[in-house]
């Protein structure tokens, strides 16, 4: 059975060298998006952006809550959305 296996398992090897790849990847962007520092850091980005006038009230908040989404992850219907997908 091992040999069946490792024969019609080999050829799919570099899709999955890749698939985990992808995963490492995203858990890395995920555990930087949950930096306190950098959390920190774009927050004061945004402000600085709208005390300058770049931005207006509207964007500043808008902007703030997605940085503050980000970190705290997503919802449940996110979370199920990307669940089914798998």
């Amino acid at each position: 059975m091992g040999l069946i296996s490792l024969l019609f398992g080999w050829p799919v090897a570099p899709l999955r060298g890749v698939i985990r790849l992808g995963e490492l990847i995203q858990e890395q962007v995920e555990r930087e998006m949950r930096d306190p520092t950098v959390v920190r850091h774009r927050l004061e980005e945004i402000e600085a952006a709208r005390a300058a006038g770049l931005i207006s009230e509207e964007e500043e908040a808008l902007e703030m809550r997605q940085v503050l989404q980000g970190m705290i992850g997503p919802g449940p219907v996110e979370t199920a959305r990307r669940d089914e997908g798998r």
